[in-house]
């Protein structure tokens, strides 16, 4: 186990990023008009049950402009996962620029009170060259 601040990095406990997508139908402030959803599922392989509590993303835009978002939960839950279960979500992140790339990571703790991460892939954001607009 790989031990990342106060946090544990749980052998078996990983994330895929399943689908991005880029949705300009979806309503998005002016300031940031650019909405891309996308799809996420979160694996527990390991041996030990895990309840998620909160995520860290850290999204860099093309100019190098971090933005850092932290929140309890995930999607409005704290998911338990059992062994060998897995929960899936779809949420999304609004972009002022063309181009942005997203990571971050998933808080929890175990069954046996340990806290413990999981990081989510980098992911890139493209804003499609139709819809290129800022």
């Amino acid at each position: 186990m790989k031990k990342t601040g106060a946090f544990l990095e749980l052998p078996g406990l990983w994330v895929s990023v399943d689908r991005v997508v880029y949705r300009r139908d979806l309503p998005a402030p002016p300031d940031q008009p650019h909405s891309f959803v996308y799809f996420i599922t979160i694996h527990n392989d390991s041996q030990v049950t895990v309840t998620i509590k909160g995520r860290k993303w850290v999204i860099t835009n093309d100019r190098g402009e971090r933005t850092v978002v932290e929140g309890d939960g995930v999607v409005g839950e704290s998911p338990i996962l059992l062994p060998g279960q897995s929960f899936s979500y779809n949420s999304r992140h609004l972009l002022d620029k063309n181009f942005a790339v997203a990571e971050g990571s998933y808080l929890g703790v175990d069954d046996k009170d340990r806290a413990v991460l999981t990081r989510i892939p980098k992911f890139k954001m493209t804003v499609p060259p139709q819809q290129n607009l800022t």
